[in-house]
């Protein structure tokens, strides 16, 4: 399990960075968590609503030195 911390990154993204951000938290292929998300947006649910939270909660990557 990696140990940096949740952030959206600056590259990489699709729309907001989320699914990248969890992505690159868990040692996760980032294309995988999109097509999950996706997914998971077709079932009746928050999904949307939890997506937006996350990328208001989720700092973005700070820039490199």
């Amino acid at each position: 399990m990696s140990t940096q911390k949740l952030s959206r990154p600056r590259q990489g993204r699709m729309i907001a960075g989320v699914c990248a951000g969890i992505a690159h938290r868990f040692g996760w292929n980032p294309t995988i968590v999109r097509v999950v998300t996706v997914a998971s947006v077709l079932i009746p649910g928050p999904q949307v609503l939890a997506y937006l939270i996350c990328w208001v909660v989720i700092p973005n990557e700070r820039p490199a030195a």
